[in-house]
Formats: structure tokens, sequence, C-alpha cells
């Protein structure tokens, strides 16, 4: 429940039912001195209860039920943050704006775009963020405060035997698993086709000196789908795009303009609109390379010709890998992609491999989302029970979740009497 609350908090808040009605508000708790309102406990209730499908007309028992725990987490959480103050717990700045870009990001994706959003709460994505700030210091103050408790917890080799021995018949199965490897070659566009690309960009670029406004332009030039509202990609997070472009962008000053950036997607144009901490608000023009199925074909023939190299033992995978796959993250271990339950694969052809391949074969090229994979099959394990000297390491896990769950839950029931609480309700 105190997961639930928290994912809720923003959206509960928000835009519940109660968000734009005037309600007689009154104190259902008090807890030292800070008080919890009716419509605050409604908020969280309502919310929770549409999602999880509780229809409140027609099972008010269970909805006044749902309340009263909501209620019962509310004073937690409000304990909670009054120990942490008194303990002097401290908040870093980047970790708030961490949690409020999550929260926010959740928000956009209920109602389907950041415009609606602002439209939804009636305030631009600054008020958005600074409305709410507070609440999320509140919800950091907490949850350092925990981790700090929590801290201190370990278990002992007996403990985890003693946890395996207890649970094993309700422990989940170890599935069918994969190990896999890869390598990604991205179809790259013909020079002809970038050339022309370079030329329109360019066209852009000059019409932008001559002072015809920025979000015109985008509207008729930009490829990407800000165009439509003027090339707006709202707040972004460092780290969240791609290097060149964030490189340009961060460097620009409020309002200035950048030269011509070319990334992974096409040629860009950047307008930095706005800057709160490690987040920018950006408008761009875009300018793809368009991909030809000659383009796609070239690189089908890489990839068959580099399947064959190795396969006649001219080069290992490992290397190959090393070589030529643009996958960063993977690159220099090889293209490992680590170990796989077979179920959790998302991609319908990289389950087929892992599916139908031998250990040791390698797919023909396989179509993906940013380029074609050649896929190695490394290891295969079947499916089996759960084994405490295999899975040690996550029996430890499990073990030390129990453990740190039920300590935390007897410190609050401790920490609850140091403190006036009431309910009103």
């Amino acid at each position: 429940m105190k997961r639930i609350l928290s994912a809720l908090m923003f959206f509960a808040v928000a835009i519940s039912p109660l968000a734009g009605q005037d309600v007689i508000d009154r104190i259902v708790a008090i807890v030292d001195e800070n008080i919890i309102l009716q419509s605050e406990l409604n908020q969280f209730a309502y919310t929770y209860a549409v999602q999880s499908k509780i229809d409140i007309s027609k099972n008010p028992e269970a909805f006044a039920a749902l309340r009263e725990k909501i209620l019962d987490e509310l004073i937690i959480q409000k304990v909670l943050l009054v120990k942490a103050k008194e303990d002097s717990i401290e908040v870093d700045a980047r970790q708030i704006d961490s949690m409020l870009d999550e929260q926010i990001k959740g928000m956009v994706r209920q109602v389907g775009s950041e415009k609606k959003l602002e439209d939804e709460l009636g305030m631009s994505m600054r008020k958005i963020r600074n409305r709410f700030r507070e609440q999320i210091e509140e919800r950091a103050l907490v949850e350092n405060l925990k981790s700090k408790k929590l801290a201190t917890i370990s278990v002992g080799k007996g403990e985890i035997e003693e946890f395996y021995k207890t649970m094993k018949d309700s422990l989940p199965r170890v599935e069918e698993s994969v190990n896999l490897s890869h390598i990604l070659v991205s179809v790259s566009a013909g020079g002809d086709a970038r050339e022309k690309a370079l030329a329109k960009i360019k066209e852009v670029q000059q019409k932008l000196e001559a002072g015809e406004p920025f979000e015109k332009l985008a509207q008729e030039y930009s490829d990407d789908p800000s165009g439509s509202r003027g090339g707006d990609l709202g707040f972004i997070q460092r780290g969240d795009l791609v290097v060149p472009y964030e490189e340009a962008a961060f460097a620009l000053e409020i309002g200035q303009i950048s030269d011509i950036v070319e990334t992974e997607f096409g040629f860009h144009i950047i307008k930095l609109e706005d800057r709160l901490g490690e987040k920018i608000r950006t408008r761009h023009i875009l300018v793809q390379v368009p991909i030809t199925d000659e383009d796609e074909k070239r690189t089908l023939a890489f990839l068959d010709s580099l399947r064959s190299a190795i396969l006649a033992g001219e080069i290992s995978f490992t290397d190959a890998a090393k070589k030529y796959s643009e996958d960063e993250t993977t690159r220099e271990q090889g293209g490992n992609l680590g170990w796989f339950e077979i179920r959790q694969i998302q991609l319908p052809e990289f389950k087929q491999v892992a599916e139908t391949l031998e250990v040791g074969d390698i797919s023909h090229p396989i179509k993906g989302q940013v380029g074609y994979h050649l896929v190695r099959l490394n290891d295969k394990k079947a499916a089996r029970e759960i084994s405490f000297d295999e899975d040690y390491e996550q029996l430890k896990a499990w073990a030390l979740q129990l453990k740190r769950e039920k300590f935390f839950r007897s410190w609050v029931q401790e920490l609850k009497k140091e403190f006036y609480i009431k309910k009103n309700t």
C-alpha cells in the first residue's frame, strides 16, 4: 500500500474527480502538528478505486474498507515525515528532480501528452513542477529515512537457509532461460540522400537567419512528429537525449538557436526555450535522411557476409561484435546481452531464436527497431525448481526483503507511540 500511495500521489492530487469540485473540508486525522484533510483522503481513495475497478456505488463496503486502509497509510507517512525532520534527514536536489521527473512522466502517460496535462490542470509545465515539488521533497525525506533505517538490516547464511526451508514450496520455479549475444548494425542512408537532407536543413537555417519564426519553420519543414507543435519537445532530463543533440542543447543560452547538429535520426536545428536544473525544454527542426530499399539491401548483405565469416572461423562472434556492433552498451562485452527467461523476451524474432536455435548457432539477420541484428545463442538452461546452491543470491535478496519488511512494520508501530495521533472518522 505504501508503494501504491507513492505511485498515486501526483495523479490523485492533480486529476482526482474531486479536484474541481467545491467541498466542505474537514480534518480526518491529526499527527503531531500535521493534519490530513478529508479532501486529501478522498482523492487517494477515489483514484485507487478507479484504478482497481472498484464500483463505489455497487460496493460501498469495499470502498469504505479501502478508504480506512488508505487513511492508516497516510497517517504512517505523516509519522515518518515528522521523524525524518526530527532526525535532520537530508535530500539531494538531484534526487528530488529525478523523482519529480518520474511522477510527471507518469501523469503525462495517464492523460496522453504534456499539452493535455497543462490543459487538464490549467497551468504550464513549469508551474506544475513548482506546485508538486514540496510533495516530492516530503516523499524523498521519508524514503531516505527508511533507507537509512533499513541499511542496518542484513541476513546471515543460517537465516537464508531457514527462509529456503520455510518458503521452498511457495517459491517460483526458475523458468527456461537463454544467454544471448548480438551484433547490431543500423541501416544508414546512401551519400546522395544525405546530401539532399543536408541541403534542406541548410535552407531552413538560412530562413531562420533571415528572421522567419522557428515555430512556423518547424511546422513546415520538420520530419519529427513535434513539428505540428512548432518543434516543442517539452522538458527532458539530461541523459534522456541522444548525445550530439544533448551536448548542443545544453550548451545553448535560453532563446539561442544552434548550428546544424547531426544525430542518428538526421539533421537538427535546436532552440533552447527554458531550463530547470538538469532539465531543458527545446524546440527542434529535424530533417531525416531517407532510407531506401538499396540501403536495406546493403546492410543485409554486410551482415550475411559477416555471419559467413564467423561460421567459417575467420573471426569470432565476440571480436565481430567489438568491431562492428553499434550497441554501445554491449559492444565491449562482445555483444553479450546476458540471461533471459524465454517467456520474458519481448521481440518475437529474438524469442524465436531462443526457442529454435541450438547452443552456438547464429541467426540470420533479424530486423529490429533500430537496425538489424545477428543473434547468437550462447547457452540455454531448462526450467527447474529453485535450488539453494544455484540461486543463493536470489534467495538472499528475498530473505533480506522479507526481514526488512517485518522489521519496518514493527518499527513503525513503535514509532507511532511517540506521537500524538487522532483519527476523526
